[in-house]
Parts: C-alpha cells; sequence; structure tokens
C-alpha cells in the first residue's frame, strides 16, 4: 500500500474532522469537504447546537490523535443530574459513587475547531467549505459536490471515500438508491422535538445556577435540560411534543402562551430566562431521530462512520462519544489489515454494528427515564444505592450509566445486557420489598447481584429457544 492514497471525506462535523486529522498523522492524502462555512468564522449553528456531554468514549478519540489535555481546557465537570421539581426544590443524582467519574459539558463548536485547527496543520490535509455533496458513485469513488462559492458542480475523485455526513448523508442516500447490493434502511423520529434556549450569565458574569451539574426539570412526557458553558450561561434545550398534550409546539404560537407554559411547568428555570420569548420564536424547532443502516460500506471503496451510519437521539449524551469511538474502532483495524480496504470495511461494521445499534436503543430508554422516572421515588431510591455500591464497593459494582459512560473497554452492546439486568434486579428487589432496613450494604449488593444473575440466566434461555 501506498501511504499517498487519497482519502475524501464527506463532512467536517466532529467525525468527519477527527477522522481527517487521525488519518492524516497515518500519512494519508486527506480532503475534507463540508457543505457549511467555516464555523471557526460564521456563527452556524443558532439554536441547533445541544451542548455536548463528553466522556470517556469520546476522550478515547481524543487521546488517540494526541489533544486529550487540550480538550480538557474547554470541558466543565458536571458530577450529576440536578432534579429539579415544580416547587423549585432540587435533587442531585450523581452519576456515580466512585471519585474522579464525571461527564463534561463542552461546546460542539469549540471542540470542532480545535479539530480543525488541528487537521488544516497537516501539509497533507485540504479543507474545502460551502461545497454541498450531490451524490456519490460507490463504485468509481467519486463524488460530485456543489460549490456555493463559485456556482457551479464539481466532481471530486478519491481512492477512498468516507461519508461523516451526519444523519442526512449523502452517502448514505447513494447507496439505498444503488440496486447492485442489498442495503437496510430505517429512520425513525419521536413524537417531540427540541428547540434551543439560555440562561445567560449574572450581571457579575457568574452561574445562574450551579455549574457542576446537568440540570434536569422532568414533567413526565417533557423536560428541560440546561448545560453550563465557559463564560457563565447554559445551554436550555426544551423538548416538547409536537402535537400532544395541553401544551405543544403547535400551539405554543403567542408570548404569551409560552410564558404561561413555563410559568405552571418550569418556574425556577422561567426566572433565568429574560430573553425567553425572543429565543423561543426565533430558534427552529430541531427534530430527534434515529438511524440504523446495513452494511456500512460498499466496493471496498466508500465507507459510512459517525451518525451517517447510525444516528442517536441525545438522550445518553453518547452520539459525539460513539462517534469518536468508531474512530478508534477503526483505526485499531486499519492497523491490522492496511492496503486490504475491502477487509477493513467489513471487519469494521461487523465489529462495530452490534454496539452503536445498542446505544441508539439505550438512548431511547433514557429519553423515557429522563422525563418521567428520574422524578419518581423508586428510581431516586435505586439510584442511591447504586451510587453507594460503587462508593464502598468500586471494584464489584458499575451501574448501567457507569458501564455506557466511564467503562471505554466495555462495548456498548454487553454494557446494555449487564446494564438492563441489574436494573431490573434492584427494580424488582425494592417493590417487591426484599431489601429491607436492617440489611447491610453488602447484603443488599450481594441480593442484587443473585437477582442480576438469575435474571441473565432467564434471558440467555430465551434467547436460546428464539
Amino acid at each position: 500500500m501506498t501511504k499517498k492514497e487519497n482519502i475524501l471525506i464527506i463532512g467536517a462535523g466532529l467525525c468527519g474532522s477527527l477522522l481527517a486529522l487521525r488519518m492524516a498523522q497515518r500519512g494519508y492524502q486527506v480532503q475534507l469537504l463540508e457543505k457549511r462555512p467555516d464555523l471557526r468564522k460564521v456563527n452556524i449553528g443558532a439554536g441547533r447546537s445541544i451542548n455536548l456531554a463528553f466522556s470517556d468514549r469520546g476522550i478515547k478519540g481524543m487521546r488517540l490523535v494526541g489533544l486529550e489535555e487540550s480538550v480538557k481546557k474547554h470541558c466543565i465537570p458536571m458530577l450529576g443530574r440536578m432534579i429539579h421539581d415544580k416547587e423549585g426544590n432540587t435533587f442531585l443524582s450523581a452519576y456515580s459513587g466512585r471519585e474522579k467519574e464525571f461527564i463534561n459539558s463542552i461546546s460542539r463548536t469549540s471542540l470542532n475547531a480545535l479539530l480543525l485547527d488541528e487537521a488544516e496543520k497537516m501539509p497533507n490535509v485540504t479543507i474545502l467549505f460551502n461545497h454541498s455533496c450531490i451524490k456519490v458513485d460507490l463504485e468509481h469513488a467519486s463524488a460530485t459536490f456543489f460549490d456555493e462559492n463559485h456556482k457551479k458542480e464539481i466532481i471530486f475523485q478519491g481512492d477512498i471515500i468516507i461519508g461523516a455526513d451526519g444523519a442526512g448523508s449523502v452517502l448514505r442516500k447513494s447507496m439505498f438508491l444503488h440496486r447492485k447490493f442489498l442495503f437496510s434502511f430505517s429512520q425513525n423520529f419521536l413524537t417531540h422535538g427540541y428547540k434551543e434556549l439560555s440562561f445567560p450569565a449574572t450581571k457579575e458574569g457568574n452561574f445562574a445556577t450551579g455549574k457542576g451539574a446537568l440540570h434536569i426539570w422532568p414533567r413526565g412526557e417533557n423536560m428541560v435540560i440546561a448545560l453550563p458553558n465557559k463564560d457563565g450561561s447554559f445551554t436550555v434545550t426544551l423538548f416538547l411534543s409536537y402535537r400532544e398534550g395541553e401544551y405543544n409546539f403547535d400551539n405554543l404560537t403567542t408570548p404569551k402562551r409560552v410564558t404561561e407554559y413555563f410559568q405552571k411547568e418550569y418556574p425556577d428555570a422561567l426566572a433565568l430566562m429574560p430573553n425567553l420569548e425572543t429565543e423561543f420564536f426565533q430558534n427552529p424547532v430541531g427534530a430527534l431521530g434515529t438511524v440504523k443502516c446495513y452494511p456500512w460500506s460498499s466496493y471496498g471503496k466508500t465507507l459510512l462512520i459517525g451518525d451517517a451510519a447510525h444516528a442517536v437521539v441525545p438522550f445518553y449524551g453518547q452520539g459525539m462519544n460513539a462517534s469518536f469511538e468508531d474512530v478508534v474502532v477503526f483505526d485499531a483495524i486499519l492497523e491490522k489489515h492496511q492496503g486490504n480496504w475491502h477487509k477493513v470495511f467489513t471487519e469494521y461494521e461487523k465489529a462495530r454494528k452490534k454496539d452503536t445499534d445498542a446505544i441508539a436503543d439505550l438512548a431511547l430508554d433514557n429519553f423515557h427515564e429522563m422525563k418521567e422516572h428520574t422524578a419518581s421515588a423508586i428510581f431516586q431510591e435505586k439510584r442511591k444505592l447504586e451510587t453507594t455500591f460503587e462508593k464502598e464497593f468500586p471494584l464489584e459494582y458499575y451501574s448501567k450509566y457507569s458501564l455506557v459512560t466511564f467503562q471505554e473497554d466495555i462495548p456498548y452492546s454487553e454494557a446494555m445486557r449487564l446494564g438492563r439486568a441489574q436494573d431490573k434486579a434492584i427494580i424488582n428487589l425494592i417493590a417487591d420489598g426484599k431489601i429491607r432496613a436492617d440489611h447491610s450494604h453488602r447484603e443488599i449488593l450481594d441480593l442484587v447481584k443473585k437477582e442480576t444473575e438469575a435474571i441473565l440466566h432467564d434471558d440467555a434461555v430465551v434467547k436460546n429457544l428464539m
């Protein structure tokens, strides 16, 4: 294999920028094309950022390219979920009972800019903005783009084309429309959308509420979340049904009604939102969907990666982390099979597919958990037990959240299998009254372990019978 092979990457978002940097570090010639303007020069994401929850799997990707310490400068640690009820009472649900296990709030733009800066420093990387991909010729590894600057179509040739062009991937669409191989595709939207709002910093430049947590206002079918920013503000996101319920995006059509809704459901949040009415009607409603497809590659010349292959809803905070982990997994397989792209691609998709399906399912689970269950007594009791186990028996117990978020070497699929069984075990024990006040934490953990093993055994039996 010659290191002069040309890698054409569609999409200079987070995954595409990380991949471009890593491929350049390996010595490949990289062309990175992006349909949007350069986000370092133009504000292009107003109302659509949803701050990122940056955790271990994402950090692993930054470590791969030597940027782990650089990215930490942009992070704000969040130790848990701060739950807000309608009366303004709060409850902190820690993400882990172990020290030094927390997630980070980070600006999508700041992270993307860091990766673009580093990729741009590489002599073997060319980055072009304002180039919209129109279609991809899968068999000949060429792609047609519309150059917005010069208002004309241009065909770019690559030895390899990798689509990191997000949930609306043009490369994926080209695969879907191609008739020479079997391609499976599903796209499922929630009945909820999202709208980005904000808490500005105080007049003194301080945070209006505690910066060390991801704040949640769970209200059954809908919710508000808030993540801190470096400038003292919070990025706030309203998740609301399009048309169901007394209040929904379809009927929140006047400033008076919007304020009425927030006063009724989120009064303490409303007190921190002087720009609510302006932001609500200025910022768009975004859709929330899951994309699954297979295969991710064709002809040993094209590959889907990141959201282009497996877009997920944002409720586990793992979309970006999963995409960065894609790059880590891809890089390890490339190391084994350099020179045989067909082998690299097929081994990669086989290794990764079950795990990206798992995180997609977990993200949907967490949507219901965040908006409904975080405020329930049984959920809070479960979380207290889990953080106690992790604090007192740190080598013996990892909650589902910890398995997914902090155990970077455990595949998502295994984290889901074990985590779901543990959740069911604890809830069963609480509901059945089998956890007594005179039990020690050691005794309770042993009960949970025994119940978990029984559930895993039953699940395995059922699976074998299917």
